[in-house]
């Protein structure tokens, strides 16, 4: 595959996961999205259907899971960064997922901002903005 075409499907994957943003509230149910845009510290958590906001959030963290395993791999060109980023992404979501469940289930004003950093890691590619360097680093180092 030449750098060109590599440049390329990054770019698209890159723009894959602006779009899942853009278009997130016709994608995916989530009425944490507009709590979190208002002034969340002083009001009531908002209605939700817990098993509905929970698949909505694991399915938007594996489509963003996914398009960041094909930029990692289009980045480096090594199936074991591939692999190895996967365990991470697996065992990050149980981790992120059971501490997004128990926010969820018992909602509580004082714990609104740690909620929010949860819900952050799950619905948005931050593992892609700390892989990417961190492999970077480790070629150089190779």
């Amino acid at each position: 595959m030449g750098k060109a075409l590599t440049y390329i499907l990054i770019f698209l994957l890159v723009g894959l996961l602006v779009l899942v943003r853009f278009f997130e509230n016709d994608l995916f149910y989530d009425p944490y999205l507009m709590f979190f845009q208002s002034d969340y510290l002083y009001i009531d958590s908002p209605r939700r259907e817990v098993f509905k906001v929970t698949m909505f959030t694991a399915l938007r963290y594996f489509i963003n899971s996914l398009i960041s395993l094909g930029v990692l791999y289009l980045c480096f060109k090594d199936k074991t960064i591939v692999k190895f980023s996967s365990v991470i992404y697996v065992i990050a979501f149980v981790f992120l997922i059971s501490a997004y469940l128990y926010f969820v289930i018992n909602p509580r004003q004082e714990d609104y901002y740690m909620f929010f950093n949860i819900r952050r890691f799950l619905i948005q590619p931050i593992f892609l903005l700390l892989l990417l360097p961190a492999f970077y680093y480790y070629t150089l180092k190779c």
